[in-house]
C-alpha cells in the first residue's frame, strides 16, 4: 500500500465511515465491514448479516454494500479526495467487494454536493404528500442511475402502475406464506438500542416477533402495500443489464445516487421489492419496463408528509476489522 497516511487521521476516518454507515440496507442489516490502510480501504461483505431466505444469493446484500460505497465516495469528495474504486479486485475472495484508494486532489464537486443529503435521507414507508414529482426532478433521478451504469425506468402508465401494485401484493402473499421467511423477518425485529434491524419499542418486540412468526398476514400486508404502490407519486424500477455481483454492486451505487439526488429535490423513497425477491415475479416486473435487463429494485418516491427520525446505526467501531 502507498506510504501516505491520510486514513490514519481520525477526523478523515470518522468522516468517511460516518457517511458509509448511513446507507440503506435490507432489514437494516448493515452488512458491511471495512479494513483500513494508510490511504485506502477495503469494503467487505459481512455474510453473518445475510438473509438466506429473503436474499438467498446475497444480491440485496451486495446492493446494500454498493449504497455504502457510494456514500463513501461522496464523503471522500466532500473531504477533498478522489475515491479510486476497484470493484471485486480479488477473484479468490468473494467477500472483498471493493478496494478504494484515496487521491488527495481533483475531488468530484458533483459528488461533494450530495454530502448533506446522506444524513437527511430516510426510508419513508408512510404515505407521501399528494404533490407530483416535477419533471426536472424525475430526469435528475434517471440521470443519477445512468451515471452508475444502471437504468431507472419510471412506470408512468396506469396499466404499468396497476400491474406493479398487483405484483407487490402477489409477492407479499408468497413471502408471508413461507414460515422460514416469517422467522427470518422476526429475527431482525430489534429494540432501537441494538443499533440495527427493524427497530421498535423494546417492550413490543417479543409480541411482534411472536405474531410475525405465527400468522400468515400476507393478504392484509399485501393490500396495504398495493395501496402504497398505487398512491405513490412516482413508481420506478431500477435495473441493470447483467445480474452478477458486479451488477449488484453497481445497482447499489446507482440506488444511493438516486436517493441522495432525490433528497436534494425534496423527495424521499422506500422499497416495494417483493416482486424482485420472489423469483417467479422478477421477470414480470422487468417486462413492465418494456426493456431487456434484470430488475433489481422497485422504488416508490414522493414528497414526505412528515419528518421521520433516522434508523438506528451500529457504532463505527463495529464495522472496522484489523488487518
Amino acid at each position: 500500500m502507498p506510504a501516505h497516511t491520510m486514513l490514519e487521521d481520525r477526523t478523515t476516518v470518522e468522516a468517511l465511515l460516518g457517511a458509509l454507515i448511513h446507507a440503506p440496507s435490507s432489514h437494516n442489516t448493515q452488512p458491511w465491514l471495512v479494513r483500513l490502510y494508510p490511504d485506502a480501504l477495503d469494503l467487505i461483505a459481512d455474510r453473518t448479516r445475510a438473509l438466506p431466505v429473503n436474499d438467498p444469493d446475497d444480491r440485496e446484500l451486495a446492493i446494500s454494500c454498493g449504497a455504502a460505497l457510494l456514500n463513501l465516495r461522496v464523503a471522500a469528495a466532500a473531504a477533498g479526495y478522489v475515491a479510486d474504486v476497484r470493484a471485486l479486485p480479488d477473484a479468490a475472495d468473494a467477500d472483498l467487494l471493493a478496494r478504494v484508494a484515496l487521491q488527495p486532489s481533483g475531488a468530484e464537486q458533483a459528488d461533494a454536493a450530495l454530502r448533506a443529503a446522506i444524513a437527511a435521507r430516510r426510508t419513508y414507508r408512510q404515505r407521501f404528500a399528494p404533490d407530483a414529482v416535477e419533471p426536472a426532478a424525475v430526469q435528475a433521478l434517471v440521470d443519477a442511475a445512468r451515471r452508475e451504469g444502471a437504468t431507472l425506468g419510471v412506470l408512468d402508465t396506469p396499466d404499468a402502475r396497476l400491474r406493479a401494485a398487483e405484483l407487490v401484493a402477489e409477492g407479499d402473499a408468497a413471502q408471508w406464506a413461507n414460515p422460514s421467511w416469517r422467522r427470518e423477518l422476526a429475527a431482525w425485529m430489534h429494540p432501537r438500542r441494538e443499533g440495527d434491524g427493524l427497530s421498535m419499542p423494546t417492550l413490543a418486540v417479543p409480541l411482534a416477533q411472536a405474531v410475525v412468526r405465527t400468522f400468515d398476514m400476507g393478504h392484509g400486508v399485501g393490500a396495504k402495500d398495493r395501496q402504497l404502490a398505487d398512491e405513490s407519486p412516482l413508481l420506478a424500477v431500477l435495473w441493470t443489464d447483467g445480474d452478477a455481483p458486479a451488477d449488484w454492486l453497481a445497482a447499489g451505487q446507482a440506488l444511493q445516487r438516486v436517493l441522495l439526488t432525490g433528497v436534494r429535490h425534496g423527495l424521499q423513497a422506500s422499497y416495494l421489492n417483493q416482486p424482485v425477491q420472489v423469483a417467479a415475479l422478477r421477470p414480470k416486473l422487468q417486462q413492465l419496463t418494456g426493456r431487456p435487463g434484470y430488475a433489481q429494485l422497485l422504488l416508490r418516491l414522493g414528497v414526505p408528509a412528515q419528518e421521520l427520525p433516522p434508523a438506528p446505526r451500529r457504532p463505527m467501531a463495529d464495522i472496522v476489522i484489523a488487518e
